[in-house]
């Protein structure tokens, strides 16, 4: 076949595949090969979607709502969404402020698609999600990485925010839970992040909130239109019933924001996917609608994972993991490992080198941490059950000891 019909989009042909994803595929070959693999890869829950919402998703399809719908979302879930950013986020939003997108990711991408120009720059605070980087290089504008290490507590400074910010920022993505750390932001750094922003009008900022319910130890949580209101004209937020309420494949995200940005995202929206699915949007919105007992119960347990793991974790050699505030990962130094070779005869160079070693030898899957912007660290997700948490933890640890 010719060498020219398997040109790629050069924008494509740059970007990076997830690392994640890439991870889960190795874990998915070596279990096809009969290995019996941990995975604390996954970024999901591991706990069934509530049974009120997958009981109302049966009857949507009973109900006939098997058509396409708005690209925007149906009304009554829109209804539902600007009501959650109401009540639970204190912003002044009417349905109309909402834009509902297949997967909290689509939200992302649109707002990004919709914006970036040639030559705009866009603020990505490391440790940073995989996928920020590479879509505004899809996008066609340059990534700027400000590394926020463990002297922050993993989080973007006032300072560090100032000294990023060009002529040329068009956005600043803020993630809060962090994935892949946990960290949060309070009010009061909120409040400092948005005194420089305030100085800033020609920025935009994108507010991940996607683990928005997943804060332990009787933390609230902040938003930054909420603590700055006269931001808001400039914010996007986006959420979705992904990560609270179990429905990662339901793909299902949502956002509220300036009615022209929304504008210009159901545009592309309406080009590129049209609506979301009719029967998830039913789900998501007997989730939104419905009882929250779920989004307590999921909490709580996995707060009593997290005191598991960073136990654990700070007992293994060459380990070591503050306490995260929120999310479900523990992002662990394992910088004790490095320069150190595993009993397979793996040459421990890198965090991936690690990470590999301890799939390939330990049978059990993390995620290395300069995936993530920073090294050298895992990302372990805590998303099962106790015993299997135990016996990961306890390979771990046999693999650590064995290392020369």
């Amino acid at each position: 076949m010719s060498a020219n019909i398997q040109r790629l989009n050069q924008r494509l042909a740059r970007a990076q595949p997830s690392a994640t994803y890439q991870i889960i595929d190795r874990v998915a070959q070596r279990r096809a090969q009969g290995a019996s693999i941990i995975s604390l890869c996954a970024g999901e829950p591991d706990f069934d979607t509530p049974q009120h919402i997958r009981e109302a998703a049966i009857q949507a399809i009973e109900n006939g709502h098997t058509r396409y719908t708005q690209v925007a979302g149906v009304r009554s879930l829109r209804e539902a969404v600007a009501a959650k950013f109401r009540n639970e986020n204190g912003l002044d939003v009417t349905w109309q402020d909402t834009l509902i997108c297949n997967g909290g990711k689509q939200v992302i991408h649109n707002a990004l698609a919709a914006t970036l120009n040639e030559g705009d720059q866009v603020i990505v605070p490391a440790p940073y999600w995989v996928s920020y980087p590479e879509m505004v290089e899809l996008c066609g504008a340059e990534v700027k990485i400000v590394t926020c290490d463990a002297s922050s507590g993993f989080k973007l400074t006032p300072a560090a925010l100032a000294a990023a910010i060009t002529a040329h920022t068009r956005w600043l993505i803020l993630n809060s839970p962090s994935n892949p750390t946990g960290a949060v932001y309070s009010r009061e750094e909120l409040q400092a992040l948005a005194q420089v922003l305030l100085a800033h009008p020609h920025v935009l900022i994108l507010a991940d909130d996607i683990y928005e319910h997943l804060i332990f130890d009787a933390q609230a949580f902040f938003t930054l239109a909420q603590v700055e209101p006269r931001l808001a004209p400039r914010v996007l937020t986006m959420n979705g019933v992904s990560k609270a309420y179990a429905m990662t494949g339901w793909r299902i995200g949502f956002a509220t924001g300036p009615r022209w940005l929304l504008e210009a995202m159901e545009k592309l929206q309406g080009q590129q996917t049209s609506g979301a699915c009719a029967i998830s949007q039913q789900a998501a919105l007997a989730a939104l609608a419905g009882p929250k007992d779920f989004l307590h119960t999921s909490r709580t347990a996995f707060q009593s994972r997290r005191d598991l793991m960073v136990a654990l974790l700070n007992a293994t050699p060459g380990l070591s993991c503050v306490s995260p505030a929120g999310a479900f990962y523990v992002f662990a130094s394992c910088a004790g490992l490095i320069g150190r070779t595993s009993a397979g005869g793996r040459a421990l160079h890198s965090d991936e080198d690690v990470a590999l070693a301890l799939l390939d030898e330990a049978d059990v899957a993390v995620v290395h941490g300069s995936a993530f912007g920073l090294g050298p660290y895992l990302r372990i997700a805590y998303a099962l059950d106790d015993e299997s948490l135990r016996k990961a933890c306890e390979a771990i640890r046999q693999f650590c000891n064995a290392l020369r």
